[in-house]
């Protein structure tokens, strides 16, 4: 399982939540590593851009060793790394690639600059199986506001016409409705809900999310399976993290309730 996304020094979100993810899920994770961040439990710091040709050496480093399974990707930085990213995935057309549309920090950092979106959007949209935005993501790839599910629904719509497989609109920030999540795909809309963790402020969601659905992709899951078990993980998991009172996702809970 390769996940190309940046790193973060809190270990709560980017790389190592996903390797975190892929190891509680059976898989083994290789990495393409495409920014160095500082990061505490309430924002981002710094951030420095992994060289492109290094992001792309990368990824045909651990192509020549490892049978990929699933790719996800997270943090792209900005359209020259985008750029670096399609041209290896344009030319391979790995499976199940799960594409999670890192724009905005949760503190409000921008982690991909209007360039840089719109070559995502444009070249790496068409690759993905899967694209999982957040609310504030998916407006701003959908170009509405969304308040309510049945806005959720309409954004889905739009950002399928870019020619993605399935959009996940996670709906932990939909004000109408709280951890309701919308899978569009062209066969129809499916609805999965969740319970609302209200004194938890978990980071690192929906790297989680995309990874451990990434994972179970790769496992042989389909897609409707791999979301339904990915977000009842990462429920758990927040509930785990509420009950300790920090903001970490427990994402190894399993093996200490077994």
């Amino acid at each position: 399982m390769l996940t190309i996304a940046g790193s973060d020094s809190g270990a709560a979100s980017g790389i190592q939540a996903d390797l975190k993810s892929i190891a509680a899920h059976g898989g083994y994770g290789v990495t393409a590593l495409t920014a160095v961040t500082a990061q505490s439990a309430d924002a981002v710091t710094a951030t420095v851009p992994v060289p492109a040709d290094v992001v792309t050496a990368q990824i045909d480093a651990v192509r020549t060793s490892f049978e990929i399974a699933a790719v996800k990707s997270g943090m792209l930085v900005d359209a020259e790394r985008v750029a670096a990213v399609a041209g290896r995935l344009k030319a391979w057309r790995p499976p199940n690639y799960v594409l999670d549309p890192v724009i905005v920090s949760t503190s409000g950092h921008t982690l991909l600059e209007s360039p840089g979106v719109d070559a995502m959007v444009r070249d790496l949209f068409p690759l993905a199986a899967l694209v999982t935005p957040n609310v504030g993501e998916a407006e701003r790839l959908a170009g509405l506001s969304i308040t309510s599910v049945a806005d959720a629904h309409a954004a889905g719509e739009i950002i399928l016409r870019h020619g993605c497989g399935a959009v996940l609109i996670k709906g932990g920030h939909l004000a109408a409705s709280p951890a309701t999540d919308l899978l569009v795909h062209p066969g129809g809309t499916l609805v999965f809900q969740g319970d609302f963790v209200a004194n938890a402020r978990p980071r690192g969601t929906g790297c989680t999310l995309s990874a451990t659905i990434a994972t179970l992709l790769g496992r042989g899951y389909s897609l409707v399976e791999a979301v339904a078990n990915a977000k009842d993980y990462v429920g758990s998991a927040i509930r785990h993290s509420a009950a300790t009172g920090d903001r970490l996702l427990d994402h190894f809970h399993a093996m200490r309730t077994a």
